[in-house]
């Protein structure tokens, strides 16, 4: 078998395989779920944070750090990182919570979808219509038995 066929051989096994139904599924459920990712941050970020700020009194919990040198004189994170190392214990207790509602939600939607799932699954499925040969061979009995 030359290079040539056996190149066309492996491409022709590459196009099968990223063809199949699996591989284009999760291609789909990535783009889908980067694009749920953006909501769900934005959810997050726009709504959920600034109630919580507001319920605790205008708390910013992203600016919370422990200064591990003692140049760090900073009262913003930001200012603080450039003076020296800093321990930023907000932005990971921020980035919980963001995971903490973010894994909510998405247990909210697959809870959902199964759900619809389990309906769908419950619908007893109509009887099949009986055959050609059924329907005739049920006439003539009826015909014979009047």
């Amino acid at each position: 078998m030359s290079v040539e066929e056996k190149g066309a051989r492996m491409l022709k096994e590459f196009r099968e395989f990223a063809m199949k139904g699996n591989v284009v599924d999760l291609a789909v459920g990535v783009i889908i779920g980067a694009a749920f990712g953006g909501i769900v941050t934005s959810l997050v970020g726009d709504i959920i944070m600034p109630i919580i700020g507001a319920v605790t009194g205008g708390l910013d919990f992203s600016n919370y750090f422990i200064p591990l040198s003692k140049a760090v004189t900073a009262s913003n994170l930001a200012d603080a990182k450039k003076q020296g190392a800093v321990l930023a214990y907000g932005s990971f207790l921020t980035l919980t919570i963001n995971f903490i509602i973010v894994a909510f939600v998405l247990f909210l939607v697959i809870r959902a979808m199964n759900t619809l799932k389990r309906k769908e699954e419950a619908a007893p499925a109509a009887p099949p219509k009986p055959s050609a040969e059924v329907a005739l061979l049920t006439e003539i009995r009826d015909l014979l038995k009047k």
